[in-house]
């Protein structure tokens, strides 16, 4: 007896085993609306003209608030001609199915917001960010960061992108505020024949660090990298094929090449939610009163102890003598490349979203995209933003097989 069961277990091993089925629905017309952005220092747009028409071509109905793309230099006629409806009314936008932006969300815009939908947009750490998340959870909106999203092979495809638009601003940036013209010491960003090159110091060893480097070993610079991991040091190495100088982060060798530098960018991105100072005020008390700094960390809160936010309009302030530039949206000094740059990424996306039948069904099917969502129907769904915050998480493969 014992041994035609054990025959029956090993002989059903073989039968088709039943799994849970994906729910799928028919091709989604989407609804998507594109806000003004409520700072007057963004000036990126998510959507070009072209890609509003790709989408509406496909059926999808885009409504935009009128003005939007102005600052990019996109009119409100192009996107009326690729087949966008302009709307004066905030609220309206807001009513629609997925909102995408670029600014994380105001408190009175997640306000405007209806029950239940999808807000697409980049997060900012500031002093009321765990209050605005608090909110989005209020109105069971499934929330998507830029910074989360990955593509299918697990890169960050938006990081990367704004990094390498970041990474080659970043250091023109600088040189314009060695000049006397901007208030510094008079000295040119490179080498000079007869004159020692300017020694830029790169914190960080990612995608900024890599534009940066190869900006500043082009105009003649002298260029040192830190980096908390070795691996990402021999990458930079490798990709640059040029002589540059490396090192872990030792408190010591750096502060000896802080001392030295006329320009130091800072370009670390956090570890598992948290972002540590790297640069103390003593280190930035003992730097060259004529130096530059710029933390591109500090959406992130910044990796020196003396940074603060900054604008577009008023990027620069001084702290012992060190002009700290703390803009966040870098980026936006472009915008019309980044928009470019945004909309490569999010039309694909979005015709992925209908294609698969909807937002929820796109997130069950792609774990790449599900590492984006940060809230989902009332629930934090990103472990490091629920730890910070101090809000209730939720593992989102839970709440996804809960659906069926």
């Amino acid at each position: 007896m014992g041994s035609s069961v054990s025959a029956l277990v090993e002989e059903s091993k073989l039968y088709p085993q039943e799994k849970l089925a994906a729910k799928r629905t028919a091709n989604q017309s989407l609804n998507i609306g594109i806000p003004k952005e409520n700072s007057t220092y963004e000036n990126r747009v998510p959507l070009t003209p072209k890609a509003v028409g790709a989408l509406t071509n496909q059926g999808h109905k885009v409504l935009i608030e009128s003005g939007t793309g102005n600052a990019a230099n996109f009119f409100d006629k192009e996107y009326t001609e690729a087949g966008a409806n302009i709307t004066n009314s905030t609220s309206e936008i807001f009513k629609s199915d997925i909102i995408i932006k670029v600014e994380f969300p105001t408190k009175k815009e997640i306000e405007m917001m209806s029950m239940g939908k999808t807000i697409i947009s980049t997060i900012h750490a500031d002093k009321d960010l765990g209050q605005r998340l608090s909110l989005l959870n209020q109105k069971k909106a499934t929330s998507i960061g830029y910074e989360f999203i990955e593509d299918q092979i697990g890169g960050l495809p938006i990081v990367r992108a704004m990094s390498e638009i970041v990474g080659a601003v970043v250091i023109p940036t600088a040189a314009e505020y060695l000049t006397t013209n901007q208030g510094g010491i008079g000295i040119i960003l490179g080498g000079i024949t007869g004159v020692p090159p300017t020694n830029v110091v790169i914190l960080g060893a990612g995608t900024v660090a890599e534009y940066a480097a190869r900006t500043s070993l082009g105009l003649g610079a002298s260029v040192k990298v830190f980096d908390r991991h070795l691996y990402k040091l021999h990458r930079l190495k490798h990709i640059l094929s040029s002589p540059v100088f490396t090192s872990t982060i030792d408190q010591v060798a750096l502060k000896k090449a802080l001392m030295e530098a006329d320009v130091v960018i800072g370009a670390v991105r956090a570890d598992k939610g948290v972002l540590k100072k790297i640069v103390s005020e003593d280190m930035v008390k003992a730097m060259k009163s004529s130096a530059v700094v710029v933390d591109v960390s500090i959406d992130e809160g910044g990796c020196f102890e003396t940074s603060r936010p900054t604008n577009l309009k008023n990027p620069v302030f001084e702290k012992f003598g060190v002009k700290h530039y703390c803009v966040p949206n870098i980026a936006s000094k472009v915008p019309r490349t980044s928009t470019k740059v945004l909309s490569n990424i999010f039309t694909p996306i979005l015709n992925n979203i209908a294609n698969s039948g909807g937002v929820d069904q796109m997130i069950f099917e792609n774990k790449w995209f599900m590492k984006g969502v940060y809230t989902y129907k009332g629930y934090m769904t990103n472990y490091h933003l629920s730890e910070k915050f101090k809000l209730r998480f939720k593992d989102l493969n839970l709440l996804m097989a809960a659906r069926f």
